[in-house]
């Protein structure tokens, strides 16, 4: 050994190394190491000791369970003889023995040669196949598939790899917050066993002592005994009181974003009896009882992600999604590629929580998404492709309407702008904020959708397909906008289709044909592994040989072994179906009060309308030319019989009508049409953070009907202002009762219009729908052609809104007895429905908003298709 090197014993189970400087020693669960453990709270490669040139260093290499030093949770530090180094857990994890070796050994290299077990031999990665021509096979794929899934089974039978350790390449290395540096040691295993995990048995961020019959309130207001610093807990939020018998109650104090026993949610102002087993939620925070202290762990955001056989299987047996998984250390960047077909959006669904697979789990920190998704969704970010905010609003505005839809309802406002102005510093947009969103760029309207997710300070952040239609340089603005949400302290997954930038990522998810995983690992590795120089000739050969097992190439080779085989899980649970809380427990509770949500629902759907210049226009516009129209009619007799002694009937009468209602009919169907459809991706998201349904609904139909009622009564005054009326009415003045019947025609087209949107896949196929629907409307009327009387027909025609409404006008204006009847020799035989009585037009106005309602409840039913399943009743 060099002049001046400090020697170096290590001891570990009766076994010593002597530890020679001109090396580095990898420490960890892999057999191919040199110090192996045997104990599962030790990553696969979980650390490596080495000489620095000026004293000995340990590196934990990302670990999931930490490295520690004297108590304190390390990444890299100096140790010498005496050091007390433990893997795993601080206080009883393995333990690493330092010692200074024995002076005969000192300087002797027969010494340290004895001391330090002969290496095993390094098993050579698989040679990569050779580079094939574009669409076909690399060589020897057949058979380097059955050898290495031959010496992948025999793995299997040797050892049994637990399921929440990741092996993380030395460039990964994790951020510990500096309040888990300085904790004092705790008992990361206390409570109850079986007890779930808490953040992967982290250290926890701090403890607070528990007295008997002390009550600890907690919250976000100062006077709380614990104050939780986090906008997503209420100021008032919930409470510990412990017990004479050793418990402890927990009572809910009205929380709107709730408080969760085991992941489940407690219902409002519920009191609860907990006990060290119970682990609680409040916000992004999560307590643990351990003797009388409450140990709290909070989401800083330096969180692991996996998961483990995911398996979809749609109707008929089908599987769109086949035994993925996968595990990512925290901080990290993970892109998604693969050909169309290959399950990367059900993958997306099923990561999410949105639509939970059919077998397997996902693992949030070693926590089941699944049976615990009220809780966790709140650290989860969704951007779907389409954007997922209102274009015609600025970004601050959209920004605002999201916070407050978002956020307890006792937030104040300047606790909600205060975040929206970090966001967007964050995210370098504070320059924009008063632009509209339209009129951006695509990149920069991609960092908006970003920070409309960064308000609640997500630990995960999805994106589906962000860098779609962006050119080059913006789709690599996006790239590095997401490396830097990595870095920061979050998880990034996305899906997409350019792979121009795919340096940016750590790991790489290529999906084949077919829903299975064909490689996980570093992007730089992805080609060679592939034997192919480009992803091009990669997709072709995916669509020319869909049948190959790409899956299981990939399982049999040493990429698996160094980057996925610890996230499989084990195969007999996977086999299992999911096994999921009720609907009801899966709900996440709304942030908002539902008269809150409706109005703030209300207020930007009028600032989206206002700031629409041309919509506004348009909305005064057509009633006033539809009303124009039923001007050009001539009525010498307007809409009274003619009194010249002869003739008594008006056949002008139901046509002035005619046109009126159909008018209405068809201003109001055309407000809605667009309205759902439009949103349906902005809905989507709002519903899975807590939006309520009905009350997104019933904003559409109150602000709605305000326009169509307004509309309503453009074309009434214009179409009986120069019309001749009847001296007197029903029940009001007749213009009064004849406005009425059409704004109500008016407000069911509307609510009619909104079962086409809601009905629809693509704003494209409204506008025939409007069409068919207002021509079908004519025909049914009882003008045209004799619509009672005939059996089927009349039946139908009750259906239609128009039939409703012709009639409701026909009983101001006796039209039954002012047209001329159908049948000339029984002039006696009139449409039941155009009876002159104050009860016949009550009934007909009746119905008319009863087909309204039942369209409502239409709406409401078409709606819930577009909600995350885990969100439907």
């Amino acid at each position: 050994m060099g002049h001046g090197v400090r020697e170096l014993v290590l001891e570990l189970n009766g076994k010593t190394w002597t530890l020679d400087p001109s090396r580095s020693y990898a420490l960890g669960r892999d057999p191919q190491g040199d110090v192996v453990f045997e104990d599962a709270r030790v990553s696969w490669r979980h650390a490596s000791i080495s000489w620095s040139g000026r004293g000995w260093v340990i590196e934990d290499h990302g670990s999931t369970n930490g490295t520690y030093v004297e108590g304190h949770r390390i990444q890299q530090t100096e140790i010498t003889a005496g050091s007390a180094v433990r893997l795993g857990n601080a206080t009883d994890g393995p333990r690493l023995g330092l010692s200074a070796p024995p002076a005969s050994a000192v300087g002797s290299p027969a010494a340290a040669q004895e001391s330090v077990p002969a290496q095993p031999a390094q098993v050579a990665p698989a040679p990569y196949p050779a580079a094939a021509p574009q669409g076909q096979p690399p060589q020897g794929w057949p058979q380097q598939h059955q050898h290495q899934q031959h010496q992948h089974q025999q793995q299997q039978h040797q050892q049994h790899i637990p399921n929440n350790q990741h092996p993380v390449p030395q460039h990964q290395q994790p951020h510990v917050p500096p309040q888990q540096l300085h904790a004092p040691p705790q008992q990361a295993h206390g409570g109850a066993a079986g007890a779930p995990p808490v953040y992967g048995d982290r250290s926890p961020t701090t403890f607070h002592q528990l007295a008997l019959g002390r009550v600890m309130r907690i919250g976000r207001a100062l006077e709380n005994e614990l104050v939780v610093a986090d906008l997503q807990v209420s100021r008032h939020h919930a409470e510990f009181t412990a017990t004479p018998d050793g418990r402890f109650q927990l009572r809910d104090l009205g929380s709107h974003n709730g408080t969760y026993v085991n992941g489940q949610p407690m219902a409002k102002s519920q009191t609860v009896v907990i006990g060290p087993g119970d682990i609680v939620g409040v916000g992004h925070s999560t307590f643990r009882i351990v003797g009388d202290r409450l140990e709290e762990f909070v989401d800083t955001g330096e969180v692991t992600f996996s998961a483990r056989n995911l398996t979809v299987t749609v109707d008929g047996g089908k599987q769109i999604l086949r035994d993925v998984s996968f595990g990512v250390p925290e901080k990290s960047l993970i892109g998604v590629i693969g050909p169309s077909g290959s399950g990367k959006s059900t993958l997306l669904k099923a990561l999410t929580g949105y639509r939970p697979a059919n077998q397997g789990d996902v693992l949030y920190d070693g926590r089941s998404l699944y049976k615990q998704f009220a809780e966790l969704r709140q650290r989860i970010g969704l951007v779907p492709q389409d954007d997922i905010l209102h274009k015609e609003l600025t970004v601050l505005k959209a920004l605002r309407y999201a916070a407050k839809l978002r956020f307890p309802g006792d937030t104040a406002a300047a606790e909600r702008e205060a975040r929206i102005e970090e966001v967007l510093r964050e995210l370098k947009l504070d320059i924009h904020k008063d632009k509209k969103v339209t009129s951006l760029s695509g990149g920069q309207r991609k960092r908006v959708s970003v920070a409309l997710e960064l308000l609640t300070k997500p630990s995960l952040i999805f994106l589906d397909e962000p860098t779609s239609g962006l050119d080059p340089g913006m789709d690599r603005d996006v790239m590095l906008l997401l490396r830097g949400l990595a870095d920061d302290g979050r998880t990034v997954l996305v899906v997409t289709h350019s792979v121009a930038e795919l340096n940016q990522c750590d790991k790489l998810l290529v999906m084949a044909p077919g829903g299975a995983v064909a490689y996980f690992g570093p992007p730089g590795e992805a080609l060679n592994f592939f034997g192919y120089g480009t992803w091009a000739d990669v997709f072709s050969a995916f669509e020319n040989y869909r049948d190959y097992d790409w899956a299981g190439r990939w399982r049999g080779s040493q990429h698996y072994q160094m980057y996925a085989a610890d996230a499989g899980g084990d195969p007999v649970d996977a086999a299992q179906p999911v096994s999921l809380p009720s609907r009801q427990q899966m709900r996440p509770p709304k942030p908002q009060s539902w008269v809150a949500q409706l109005f703030t629902l209300m207020r930007r759907y009028l600032a989206v309308i206002r700031s629409d210049k041309g919509f506004m226009a348009l909305m005064v516009i057509l009633p006033a030319v539809l009303g124009l129209v039923s001007v050009v009619i001539p009525a010498e007799y307007g809409l009274v019989a003619p009194d010249d002694g002869k003739a008594q009937f008006n056949s002008d009468a139901g046509t002035i009508m005619l046109i009126l209602t159909i008018g209405m009919c068809f201003s109001g169907a055309a407000n809605s049409v667009r309205e759902l459809i439009k949103e349906r991706v902005i809905y989507e998201r709002e519903r899975a953070t807590g939006l309520s349904r009905s009350a997104y609904l019933m904003s559409k139909v109150v602000v709605l009907g305000l326009i169509t009622a307004l509309q309503g009564a453009i074309i009434c005054g214009i179409g009986f202002a120069t019309r001749e009326l009847p001296a007197d009415g029903l029940l009001m003045p007749p213009a009064v009762e004849l406005c009425l019947v059409v704004i109500a025609l008016g407000f069911t087209s509307m609510m009619f219009g909104l079962v086409i949107s809601a009905l629809v896949k693509t704003a494209e196929k409204t506008m025939p729908l409007l069409v068919m629907f207002a021509i079908v409307q004519i025909v049914f009327t009882g003008i045209l052609f004799k619509v009672y009387s005939s059996p089927g027909l009349e039946q139908f025609a009750y259906l239609m809104p128009s039939r409703w409404a012709i009639a409701g006008t026909a009983n101001t204006l006796d039209l039954g007895r002012l047209m001329p009847p159908w049948d000339r020799q029984n002039p006696g035989d009139l449409d039941p429905l155009w009876e002159a009585t104050t009860g016949q037009w009550a009934m007909n106005v009746g119905v008319l908003l009863a087909i309204g309602v039942v369209c409502g409840v239409v709406v409401a039913r078409l709606l819930r298709r577009h909600e995350p399943e885990v969100m439907r009743k």
